[in-house]
């Protein structure tokens, strides 16, 4: 396979970059801000496209996307009319309409298509959804993620990722997409969604990136016809939060904390058990770039995340 990198806006990208290089030719690197392109470039000794349309006629089999959020539709279109398979970082657009664009290229090209939910295939994720879909919780009616950390409060975040335009919002739509997929993935899509965003960040650095006040601390609570709620709560002013997810039903309950996965149902006669995870697959990425098409990243579960950060951003 033959690869090209679309992009370095992204802080996953270089991550991308290195399992990519280990799977495929990588045949050059893009960025429209050419400082951070030379700088990507030389660090990782790779050709830098002289331009979008260079890259477009580089033969490549696939890109990895990891331009500003609000270029996918643009970029992502015309990498599916150039016949180049598509692997990219999410949010797959900030608006349905951008995302049905996107679809609608992307099947009448054919090229392989995935995007980056890699929660879905960790360990102890996978375990939750095991216990959930086995009925062992009964009838689920709550789910909760909890995933946040400190990149306002310590100041490592980028100053652009606190660009409204770039970003489409702050943390709910950056690092609390995580919790909307996995929600989407035990309950479905809600019927209607409220939020809370603040802003938390005391750290002077930070608070000059952020001029235009994005949320750094955020709660989305989604609510379900069947009375089902879901909690997705996230931020960039917790130091040291494990991610948390805790699933319940009418007969019980189980939670995973990163660290192990623990349930208290009828069948555990109610006591707390640990329970041993199943096997872990490959994040989406390896799965991609090592032949496979990853299983729930594909445009339909993609388009849902778009419309719950539209019903959490009441768009």
């Amino acid at each position: 396979m033959k690869t090209v990198i679309c992009g370095v806006w992204h802080v996953h990208a270089q991550m991308y970059y290195e399992t990519a290089k280990k799977h495929s030719e990588i045949l050059g690197v893009w960025d429209s801000n050419p400082k951070w392109l030379e700088a990507f470039c030389s660090r990782n000794g790779e050709k830098a496209f002289a331009s979008f349309g260079e890259l477009l006629k580089s033969g490549a089999d696939a890109a990895v996307v990891c331009t500003s959020s609000d270029t996918h539709p643009d970029v992502i279109v015309a990498l599916a009319e150039a016949g180049i398979g598509i692997f990219t970082e999410k949010v797959l657009a900030l608006t349905t309409p951008e995302c049905l664009r996107i679809e609608e290229a992307v099947k009448k090209s054919g090229v392989k298509y995935a995007i980056s939910f890699p929660h879905k295939f960790d360990a102890g994720i996978m375990t939750l959804k095991k216990i959930a879909d086995s009925g062992e919780l009964g009838k689920v009616n709550y789910f909760r993620c909890r995933n946040a950390h400190d990149g306002s409060s310590s100041n490592w975040l980028p100053r652009h990722f606190y660009d409204l335009k770039e970003c489409g919002g702050g943390a709910m739509i950056d690092l609390g997409a995580h919790g909307m997929y996995l929600a989407d993935w035990f309950l479905g899509m809600p019927e209607s969604c409220s939020s809370t965003f603040t802003n938390a960040c005391v750290n002077p650095g930070a608070l000059e990136k952020n001029a235009e006040g994005v949320e750094d601390n955020a709660v989305t609570v989604l609510r379900y016809a069947d009375g089902s709620i879901a909690l997705n709560e996230t931020g960039f002013v917790s130091l040291g939060n494990p991610m948390t997810i805790e699933v319940g039903g009418d007969k019980g309950w189980a939670r995973w904390d990163k660290y192990k996965v623990v349930k208290r149902t009828a069948a555990t006669e109610k006591k707390l058990v640990e329970v041993e995870p199943v096997e872990g697959m490959p994040t989406p990425v390896e799965q991609f770039f090592s032949g496979s098409v990853p299983a729930g990243c594909g445009l339909e579960e993609s388009k849902r995340l778009t419309k719950l950060m539209e019903m959490a951003y009441g768009k």
